[in-house]
């Protein structure tokens, strides 16, 4: 699909298995609905501990937005209804809220916060320790995700 890759790894010494979502979301709202629909389906037969992240190109609330036009609460329903009813869960961050950036200076200037890293249950009792980190964007109007975590082994 154009808008997420999504990888079964396994983990040969710990024989941990997850599925990795990597997301590169449509700018359009409508396209973005075929990237909502392919996460519902994937979610009825997820077994195994799942981790999406990556650029959803939508704002989880107002807060997560600075200047420009307000907010299509439209877009914000969708992209929540998506997370809840796949049962997914915002992973949090350390650092600076925004992670994208218009480029442009005063009264012009957007910041948002495109990107993140959502997880289910399984994910999150796997590897308890992990840690999200928004790094200085260098080259790019979006800054990189850096991901730490340490599986939980039995």
């Amino acid at each position: 699909m154009v808008q997420q890759l999504t990888l079964r790894l396994f983990h040969t010494e710990s024989h941990v298995e997850f599925v990795l979502t990597l997301i590169y979301a449509k700018y359009d709202a409508i396209e973005r609905i075929e990237l909502w629909d392919s996460l519902y389906a994937m979610a009825r037969d997820m077994d195994v501990p799942w981790l999406i992240g990556g650029d959803f190109n939508v704002i989880w609330d107002e807060e997560d937005k600075f200047g420009g036009l307000p907010v299509s609460l439209n877009e914000i329903d969708d992209f929540r209804h998506c997370v809840n009813t796949c049962n997914l869960f915002d992973l949090g961050f350390k650092r600076n809220i925004f992670t994208w950036w218009n480029g442009r200076a005063e009264e012009d200037c957007i910041f948002k916060r495109l990107d993140r890293c959502l997880a289910n249950v399984e994910f999150q009792q796997t590897f308890p320790g992990i840690e999200v980190q928004h790094l200085s964007r260098t080259g790019s109007d979006h800054s990189p995700m850096y991901l730490k975590c340490d599986i939980e082994t039995p």
